[in-house]
Parts: C-alpha cells; sequence; structure tokens
C-alpha cells in the first residue's frame, strides 16, 4: 500500500542531491588554500536524470521497438577545469561558496520540514486523528 506516491522517495532524492551538494562545497571550502586545486560543482540535471533512469521499467512487445537502456551516469560532479580564480591556480571563489552553501542549507531544511510533514500525516493517520 503507497499511502503517499512517490512523494517520499522524492524527497529522498532531493535530499541526496542536496547532502550531495553540501559535501562538495564544503571540499570546496577546505581546499580554498590548496594551490591548482579546481572547484567542484554538482548538476541537479544529471542527479534527476540518473534516478529517473534507474526507476524507468519497460518492457519491449515488438522487436521493432526501442530499447531501454540504464546508461548507468555517474554522480553530477564535475570539476571547472580550466578556471583559475587566482595567480596560484586555485578556482575557488569563497564568496560563491557562501552563498551556495546558504542556498543549499535553506533547501535541504525545505526538504525535511517537507519530509517531516508527511511522517506526521502518517503519525496522525495511525493514532486515528487523535
Amino acid at each position: 500500500m503507497n499511502l503517499f506516491g512517490n512523494s517520499i522517495a522524492t524527497l529522498e532524492r532531493g535530499l541526496d542531491y542536496s547532502t550531495t551538494k553540501g559535501k562538495v562545497i564544503s571540499q570546496n571550502i577546505a581546499n580554498v588554500d590548496t594551490p591548482n586545486y579546481k572547484s567542484k560543482n554538482v548538476r541537479f540535471q544529471d542527479i534527476f536524470a540518473e534516478a529517473q533512469a534507474s526507476s524507468l521499467q519497460a518492457s519491449r512487445t515488438d522487436n521493432r521497438h526501442f530499447e531501454f537502456k540504464n546508461k548507468g551516469m555517474q554522480t553530477g560532479v564535475f570539476n571547472y577545469s580550466g578556471f583559475r580564480y587566482r595567480h596560484d591556480g586555485n578556482g575557488v571563489d569563497m564568496d560563491k561558496e557562501q552563498a551556495d552553501l546558504a542556498t543549499n542549507q535553506i533547501y535541504y531544511h525545505a526538504l525535511v520540514d517537507r519530509l517531516n510533514g508527511k511522517f506526521n500525516t502518517l503519525q496522525n493517520v495511525i493514532k486515528g486523528g487523535r
């Protein structure tokens, strides 16, 4: 029995994305003084496409139909390889990283609040509305 449809799974994938983005931002901040370190970022579109591809179920009823293949994309983390922010080759812009961190924290907490709402609704249903 699926009470909430795919909403909890979708919120879980959003939390996975936010956690990955938080790790990447923290890694960038930690390496702000490392020479030749290139800033990393996370692309939501890649992670979203990966999640959709992994959950896609299809069967071919005719040999003329296209095959559905899960291409097993890597995570959406990528480097800014040609970007140099300072003379020592470091590519971390601290102001941008701090702004991205704040944005990611707001996004993460919004997802957690929404997930708490789902679980509170489920708890209310289990208790019979009391």
